[in-house]
């Protein structure tokens, strides 16, 4: 068994669960560690589920409402990541000049070769 078959025999980590969106059922499917941190959201901010799933809908760019959720995550903590909260969770400071980047992809398709 190749390697692609057996990653397409494999589980899915991601969750179904349904949520209500402008009071329209839907169901959304996520990795379990992106339900917790949605989760966390509502506990923080004061709301249930189907309200920010709501609010995220009705502010997305992303083509999907899964790819708004997890780009809502990833930008609320972020935002709540400061330099002293790196230093209390053990990663270290950020040393200036040092700032690793990432390259972007290229906006052109390489031909293969």
């Amino acid at each position: 068994m190749d390697q692609q078959t057996s990653r397409n025999l494999s589980p899915s980590t991601l969750i179904n669960r349904n949520v209500t969106v402008m009071g329209r059922r839907t169901s959304v499917r996520l990795e379990q560690p992106m339900w917790d941190a949605l989760e966390e959201m509502c506990r923080r901010e004061r709301k249930v589920l189907n309200q920010l799933v709501t609010e995220i809908d009705q502010h997305r760019q992303e083509s999907s409402l899964t790819a708004a959720i997890r780009v809502t995550i990833m930008l609320y903590f972020k935002t709540a990541a400061t330099e002293r909260g790196h230093l209390r969770a053990g990663h270290g400071p950020l040393r200036k000049g040092t700032t690793k980047t990432f390259p972007r992809p290229s906006s052109r398709r390489r031909s293969a070769a």
